[in-house]
């Protein structure tokens, strides 16, 4: 059980004389060490991707970045994407889906709706018409509830395409599906014949 708020957010980013930009950076580096490369600043995820919050604070601190617990929660709080999480008692935390680093979340199989979306760029189309959806080099190929969500998504890496997922078709033959803390739809693989598109 875990926890994506924290009481101790305040006003740090006054308090430490931090920019919008610099937030940012830090942002990125914590999506960076908890989801792929916890040695960038010498630490270790556990079994279940679990880094300890203080040698986190440690190793972001000694990497020349500044960092308090303040702001590591007023991070987690204020990110509209909800990656990561607060174990229950605030000691430990983790990235809620998205790694690369073997990892188990102890997701449990969840039944998805009749049909889920996954957004990308023009250039990996006829790829994935050929190989179905991969999760590269993450763990899960993750998936969307809505177009408009998966359109955003791949927005990010050039003119997006959008493909529609018969998830429930997909779940009914034996594939599992499951969903992040932060309401990402994952699953290993999509096959193409569960893919449609625009033709």
């Amino acid at each position: 059980m875990s926890r994506r708020r924290n009481n101790l957010a305040g006003t740090p980013m006054q308090s430490m004389n931090m920019t919008e930009k610099s937030i940012e950076r830090l942002s990125r580096l914590l999506s960076l060490v908890l989801r792929h490369k916890p040695e960038e600043i010498g630490i270790v995820l556990d079994a279940n991707g679990w880094a300890d919050v203080e040698k986190l604070l440690v190793g972001v601190n000694q990497s020349g970045r500044k960092i308090n617990r303040e702001l590591l929660a007023q991070i987690v709080e204020a990110d509209n994407k909800g990656r990561f999480a607060f174990s229950e008692d605030g000691s430990r935390i983790r990235a809620c889906q998205g790694h690369s680093v073997n990892v188990d979340m102890q997701f449990e199989a969840q039944e998805p709706p009749e049909f889920l979306f996954h957004g990308t760029a023009t250039r990996f189309v006829n790829q994935i018409k050929q190989e179905g959806l991969k999760p590269r080099q993450r763990q899960y190929v993750h998936l969307s509830r809505d177009r408009e969500t998966a359109a955003q998504v791949g927005s990010r890496h050039g003119k997006p395409v959008v493909f529609v997922i018969l998830a429930q078709q997909m779940s009914e033959e034996g594939y599992p599906f499951y969903l992040s803390e932060n309401n990402v739809w994952l699953c290993p693989h999509v096959p193409v014949k569960y893919l449609r598109w625009d033709k």
